[in-house]
């Protein structure tokens, strides 16, 4: 910014003098007339000489360092011009050319920029200061240049001026996008963040994370470092070192600073990628000393040296390693190739690039193709006066196209054609030949609006003003002793994809992956990267994936979480895995012994009803309530049984409302049989007329059963409609699905069972109190034996049920209804089965009214005693009934009791003699 004041500064006093500027003989390139003059901007020369006068005068110094390469960018420049003058695109109109060597220098660049502004045909060479410069006839009406990004800003700001417009063909910063600073701008070559996203891409597609990069220090590198850094965030990829090189080689630290570039490259251990953004001269000096010091890297190359035949021709360059470079995409330059060949046949009166190349050819007239690039340099460090040589190049015809870089060559090409194509639309309506026809700024906007063909592809400058043409990605390859710049693949800008067309460009993309350039050790699938206390990224430790989680790829920044509902991983997996449903299945062998356990019970269901309907008429039989009784409660533990098998194999909606519905219902209507049958064991056998007489009421077997179980019954279904058990996936363990039945409403699940239980309770309250019954006669006692056994088995339930988890849930209350089965089951049938089959004897009336009669005598003796001793303690003597002798009623009843039993004793085959008992005491035997 303080050159551009001070530049304004002098253009000003030039202004305001009005004096003529006399231009030095070297100062003008290359000229030739015609009726439009484009403006050239080349650094044929790397330096401009420094001034040793004291104090340092205002003026121009001399250029040395003669480049080949940027010689050839002139030549292909006056080339194109020469294609547009010999074909008919501009019929009558010529283009001439004034083509400037701007030495690398940013002054010597703005000092030809003023040239180019000074007003047209006037020999003083003056601009003009005005305040509209829409009439206003420059010197040149474009200008084509410069190829340095830091001079085309310059240069670029001045032009602005005028809007004249300015076509690059190798300045690739991207600020020069913005067309609010640089309105007059254009370029045919694509902006650097494209480069920086392309190498970003290579490299994260390499597998490489830790990089240095070294640029220099002026805009261009600056820039470039800055976009690139952008890139590699964007792409994971760290920068391990920045070195920043003087940009010219007027500089006197360049050598040093060069040095401590390479120790921080040997230092670098790991960083085995460079990416370099440096031109042509700091490269030479670079690869000459890592040479020296045998550095070798993988080097990326930016577009300004990756195709320089002077850095590739270095002694024993292939030490360096690896180089991978971005290029211009290239098109048709054959004719160019034709033209450097016929050099020798093209004028040279006012081309004094072309003199010097003869003169410093000539004095290197026996030195190796390999070698002359370097001699030419080397020769043209000092002053040489110009002198006519003989231009003889018929020995050297194919250097100077060794030396060629065909991508910067097609890109000059498409800067002359855009603005041949531009002229042509341009001067359809106007008359060319006259220097007055249009001015600068209306050739921009033709520009900006023109498309044009060339080698059967269309060009056109987008809304940013460049030209969008892609890269070509090349590989230094050694072949036959010689290192040779092949192309790897082709770059798409719009889709940001690498173009690969054959097998070998392939394994060259493989064959990079081998190359390790990272911070850390890569982090093997299964693990995942934690970020250490360093300032980057890319150093990390690499820590294994914990369970449920999984990492697929190398170097994973995070660890993947499964679906916890149906996948599982165990720590460092690489993978998730899918859940086992897991439920209690038929071929478990806890679920085979408990089904064996099962259709024992069943069995011994069966055996049972066989053994009653064979002994229908037996007192043991009959004494358990009947036959239909009996095949009620049997048919409820069949069902009892039947229902475990419902909680077995995979569960579905049906079996889980089936399985407690059924035992429910059935375990309910058992029990309410067996209460019944001890309220009639307890009123056959109950001495106590009140308690008689209550029991008589509450007495109804039929009412009795049918509302207990109907109750149930209820509840059963009112849990079905409003929350029944459904097929549920309990997912909460971390390796298996669950399937299991939920069973919908705890509080419906415990009124079921707990109505059970009461009914159980009362069922346990009244055969407790006929526990003392005769010893033949004695089912009360194992009635109580039976509840107490469902107490204990549905007691210890709750706990169990609550505490176990998993698969073998349902087992639990298997074996908790086969525990309450199997003991009501023994308790009410077993020892029945047990007098029938072993002890027949006790299995006859006799035996049974003989046991009833000594029960009765004990009951009775005991009634009246405790009679006797009520009356006694109350003092208050009770009239006795004259036909019982003063003796009780209960005493009375017993002893007629007593009588009708001997007489049954002694006369056993009488059928008829229990009609002499009471109806109460014959219907309970």
């Amino acid at each position: 910014m303080a050159l551009l004041i001070v530049l304004i500064t002098c253009f000003v006093i030039i202004l305001a003098t009005s004096q003529p500027c006399q231009t030095p003989d070297d100062f003008v390139a290359a000229t030739s007339p015609g009726h439009i003059m484009i403006g050239g901007l080349i650094a044929i020369h790397e330096k401009m000489l420094s001034s040793e006068d004291y104090p340092r005068l205002p003026e121009i110094q001399k250029c040395v360092g003669f480049e080949i390469s940027n010689f050839i960018q002139i030549l292909a420049m006056i080339h194109s011009i020469e294609m547009i003058n010999n074909s008919t695109l501009l019929s009558g109109v010529k283009l001439g050319y004034e083509i400037y060597d701007t030495c690398t220098e940013v002054t010597v660049a703005m000092a030809a920029a003023l040239r180019f502004l000074s007003k047209f045909n006037c020999s003083r060479e003056t601009v003009e200061f005005k305040c509209d410069y829409a009439s206003y006839t420059p010197r040149v009406k474009a200008v084509i240049g410069a190829g340095y990004s830091e001079i085309s800003m310059a240069v670029s700001r001045i032009l602005n001026l005028q809007l004249m417009p300015q076509v690059s063909y190798e300045s690739t910063a991207e600020i020069l996008s913005d067309k609010i600073r640089f309105p007059s701008f254009l370029r045919t070559v694509p902006s650097d963040f494209y480069q920086t996203k392309a190498m970003a891409h290579l490299i994260q597609k390499s597998g490489w994370n830790w990089i240095g990069i070294i640029t220099t220090d002026d805009d261009y590198g600056r820039l470039a470092l800055s976009t690139f850094a952008i890139q590699t965030l964007a792409n994971n990829v760290c920068i391990a070192f920045k070195e920043v090189l003087p940009a010219f080689l007027s500089d006197n630290t360049i050598e040093i600073r060069i040095n401590q570039t390479l120790e921080k490259i040997i230092a670098e251990a790991h960083v085995n990628v460079v990416v370099v953004f440096l031109r042509q001269f700091h490269v030479f000096s670079l690869f000459s000393k890592a040479i020296e010091r045998n550095v070798n890297k993988v080097w990326i190359a930016s577009d300004n040296w990756s195709t320089a035949t002077k850095i590739t021709t270095i002694p024993n360059i292939k030490r360096i390693g690896k180089v991978i470079g971005f290029t211009f995409r290239t098109g048709n330059v054959s004719s160019f190739q034709s033209f450097l060949r016929n050099l020798h046949m093209f004028p040279s009166d006012r081309n004094k690039p072309l003199n010097e190349y003869a003169m410093l050819l000539s004095a290197c007239a026996y030195v190796k193709d390999s070698d002359l690039s370097q001699c030419i340099f080397n020769h043209s460090q000092g002053t040489l006066a110009y002198k006519d040589v003989d231009r003889n190049f018929s020995l050297r015809n194919d250097f100077l196209w060794d030396y060629t870089e065909p991508g910067l060559v097609h890109s000059i090409q498409l800067a002359v054609f855009a603005l041949g194509y531009a002229l042509r639309d341009l001067c359809q309506a106007r008359d060319c030949q006259n220097p007055n026809a249009f001015q600068p700024w209306e050739l921009l906007d033709a520009l900006k609006n023109v498309t044009f063909t060339d080698g059967g592809k269309s060009f056109h400058f987008d809304a940013h003003g460049d030209m969008n043409t892609g890269y070509d990605v090349v590989l230094w390859k050694e072949i036959n002793g010689h290192m040779t710049i092949t192309k790897m693949a082709q770059y798409d800008l719009k889709h940001d994809v690498f173009i690969v067309t054959d097998q070998e460009t392939k394994n060259e993309f493989r064959n990079l992956k081998q190359i390790p350039s990272k911070c850390s050790k890569e982090c093997s699938p299964g693990q995942m990267k934690k970020t250490t206390r360093s300032q980057h990224i890319c150093c990390y430790e690499c820590v294994n994936c914990p369970e449920n989680h999984y990492s697929n790829h190398t170097d994973m920044d995070h660890c993947l979480l499964c679906n916890n509902e149906t996948h599982w991983a165990p720590a460092k997996s690489t993978t998730c895995f899918e859940k086992e449903v897991e439920y209690l299945n038929w071929n478990d062998s806890l679920a085979i012994l408990l089904l064996a356990l099962s259709l024992l019970g069943i069995m011994f269901v069966l055996a049972i009803g066989i053994i009653f309907t064979r002994n229908l008429n037996t007192p043991v039989v009959k004494s358990c309530g009947g036959l239909m009784v009996c095949y009620v409660i049997l048919l409820c533990h069949f069902l009892n049984f039947a229902s475990t098998g419902f909680f077995i194999g995979e569960p579905q909606d049906f079996t889980c409302k089936t399985r407690q519905t059924l035992f429910g219902v059935s375990f309910t209507l058992c029990i309410s049989c067996i209460l019944t049958k001890s309220l009639k064991i307890l009123l056959a056998f109950s001495f106590d007329p009140k308690l008689q007489n209550f029991l008589k009421c509450l007495y109804k077997p039929i009412p009795i059963i049918f509302t207990c179980t109907g109750i149930q019954v209820v509840i059963c279904t009112l849990w079905l409609i409003f929350a029944g058990p459904a097929v549920e996936e309990n997912v909460s363990l971390p390796r298996v699905i669950i399937l299991e039945c939920e069973e919908g409403s705890i509080l419906a699940f415990g009124t079921m069972l707990g109505y059970i239980a009461i009914l159980a309770f009362v069922c346990f309250i009244f055969a407790f109190k006929g526990r003392k019954l005769p010893e033949n006669y004695n089912e009360a006692k194992f009635i109580t034996f039976g509840m107490l056994i469902y107490f204990i088995a549905w007691i210890t339930f709750i706990p169990v049920y609550a505490t176990t988890f998993g698969k073998y849930l349902p087992a639990a209350e298997i074996i908790v209804i086969l525990i309450s089965n199997y003991g009501i089951l023994c308790c009410t049938f077993f020892p029945k089965c047990y007098v029938i089959l072993c002890k027949q004897d006790t299995n006859t009336k006799s035996a049974f009214l003989k046991t009833i009669y000594s029960y009765s005598s004990h009951s009775a003796d005991s009634l009246a005693m405790s009679h006797v001793s009520l009356d006694s303690t109350n003092s208050n003597i009770t009239m006795t009934n004259p036909s019982s002798g003063g003796k009780p009623a209960a005493w009375q009843k017993s002893k007629d009791l007593r009588a009708q039993a001997f007489a049954h004793i002694g006369k056993e085959n009488a059928t008829r003699a229990p009609k002499t008992w009471p109806r109460k005491r014959i219907s309970s035997i």
